[in-house]
């Protein structure tokens, strides 16, 4: 599924999303930026040890990455030239501002692909693995924050791809690019 939002093509599609092409690919990290499991560890397995030293001086330089924050590392081995680290949150019921941190994440990750004047990034659900955000309101904050920055700031990104795992999640992710759709031809 896919639509063109002021000329950049916003996509969702099921694949690995360490095989992704596009320039920059992000990296639902943790704040210790070392690795580990899910979309974290199969970023830093395909990629190489090149992401993970850049990892290490950045954790040196500045300390842990807050959730919400976003730094970027080269992509290593991997197709896509960087990788965009960002920190979602762990689910706690909602009541622990999870939503703002979540649009927060997504935010910071376009406007780094931006600041860098990339052409196209790819992300994958953040937070709705191990933090246990549920995937249909990841999936809206995910879109919706995507839609308004594209459609709020000028930008180079002609190209955002949203890169799930599973259809369940591949589903939640096109309901809600429906919902813009849907409120775009109102």
């Amino acid at each position: 599924m896919e639509v063109t939002i002021r000329k950049t093509k916003v996509s969702i599609i099921q694949a690995d999303i360490t095989k992704q092409a596009t320039e920059a690919i992000v990296n639902a990290a943790n704040p210790s930026l070392m690795g580990g499991g899910g979309v974290d560890g199969a970023i830093h397995r395909a990629g190489g040890p090149a992401i993970l030293q850049e990892c290490k001086r950045i954790v040196a330089r500045q300390g842990k990455l807050p959730t919400g924050k976003a730094v970027v590392t080269t992509g290593g081995n991997l197709k896509a030239r960087y990788v965009i680290h960002t920190v979602g949150p762990i689910w706690h019921g909602g009541g622990g501002n999870e939503g703002e941190l979540l649009r927060s994440a997504y935010y910071e990750c376009l406007k780094l692909a931006s600041v860098n004047k990339l052409a196209s990034i790819s992300f994958p659900s953040i937070s709705t693995g191990a933090y246990g955000y549920p995937v249909g309101e990841a999936a809206e904050i995910a879109v919706s924050t995507a839609v308004s920055f594209l459609k709020e700031q000028a930008t180079s990104l002609r190209e955002v791809v949203f890169v799930v795992f599973d259809s369940r999640t591949y589903q939640s992710y096109c309901s809600a690019l429906q919902v813009y759709l849907d409120g775009s031809k109102a």
